[in-house]
């Protein structure tokens, strides 16, 4: 299957990926109990193998087992098939988490992140979180003397109002914004997305299968682990899941008439947004990463992006996303440069 993925420019920095690539969250933490390593390492091998080649993890996944798995994985010449990228500005501390943007946290968790990837160089190095009590200028500042410093080669913001990503950028060139985008989640599309474009920006979304829901609808929450996160979230609460439920059998149906799985169809829509989006669906399974590598070859008419688009529209989803158990691009702004006392 070596080269059945296309690769595309994300952002206009230089930096060039799969059109599809792999979320590893799901593999260490968050989705249920860690999965097993050897199988994990086999399956990242499978993805690279098979031309996907942008790797997506973080220092907060696990904490730090998830940076610690792929560090493994690129072994043997892995390394220098791939685009890695890797995000920092969640702390986990004493059961609670914060959100970091100093500069002396930054310098310091990337070089933890290095010493856990055990690479000389990060790709792609998103801030996760942002700091909403340090002017991104600051943070972004930091991160630009890693670039000279060649700590990393390309800087990338997690979850960032369209406001923090023009001042990000002003700064030192963003390559790429990482966003929820889906069929059931489309919020971004208003403000985020075209500021990204209008920059030059490259689009990298993250849970295009609406955290499995637009794969196993309802029935997922019966099936996950309690441990599992998205029992934590509003949408798969049950006074929601009803009324979610009308979007995954629509999309259920096209799927059918289609020809196509529902997760193919949901990851085929991201795709059809351009060339300047790359979705990341994680997966711990090969036959499923298998199955969404076939969705870069399901072909959607205007008409068919217009059903979907229809039955996907603002009031076809209950719930926020995340409901206050992390932050979102609506709780991104920092304060002004002026106001910065360095510590």
């Amino acid at each position: 299957m070596a080269g059945a993925v296309k690769r595309i420019k994300l952002g206009s920095q230089g930096l060039e990926v799969s059109a599809q690539g792999l979320g590893c969250m799901g593999m260490s933490a968050f989705y249920g109990p860690p999965k097993p390593e050897s199988d994990m390492i086999a399956l990242i091998h499978h993805a690279i193998d098979s031309g996907i080649t942008l790797l997506d993890t973080s220092d907060s996944y696990g904490p730090h087992t998830n940076e610690i798995l792929l560090g493994k994985a690129l072994k043997g010449g892995y390394r220098g098939r791939v685009e890695l990228a890797t995000k920092f500005g969640i702390r986990y501390e004493d059961g609670q988490y914060s959100y970091c943007g100093d500069p002396a946290y930054v310098r310091a968790t990337c070089e933890a992140s290095l010493k856990r990837l055990d690479v000389d160089c990060i790709d792609l190095y998103y801030q996760h979180r942002i700091d909403t009590k340090v002017p991104i200028e600051v943070t972004i500042g930091e991160l630009k003397k890693l670039v000279e410093e060649g700590k990393i080669k390309y800087i990338g913001l997690s979850e960032a109002s369209a406001s923090t990503i023009r001042r990000a950028h002003a700064v030192h060139p963003i390559t790429a914004v990482q966003l929820e985008w889906s069929l059931w989640s489309r919020d971004v599309e208003e403000e985020i997305v075209p500021t990204c474009r209008e920059l030059g920006i490259g689009i990298v979304a993250y849970s295009p299968l609406g955290r499995g829901f637009l794969s196993s609808g309802p029935k997922l929450v019966e099936s996950i682990a309690q441990d599992d996160s998205r029992h934590l979230l509003p949408r798969f609460q049950p006074e929601n899941l009803e009324h979610n439920k009308k979007l995954f059998e629509r999309v259920n149906e096209l799927a059918v008439k289609k020809g196509c799985t529902r997760s193919q169809l949901a990851l085929a829509w991201v795709h059809h947004q351009g060339d300047d989006v790359c979705p990341i669906p994680g997966t711990t399974k090969i036959e499923n990463l298998n199955q969404n590598i076939k969705a870069l070859s399901v072909k959607l008419t205007p008409e068919e992006i217009a059903e979907l688009e229809s039955i996907a529209s603002a009031d076809a989803v209950r719930g926020h996303r995340y409901g206050g158990v992390t932050p979102t691009y609506e709780d991104s702004e920092t304060p002004p440069l002026s106001s910065w006392k360095p510590s």
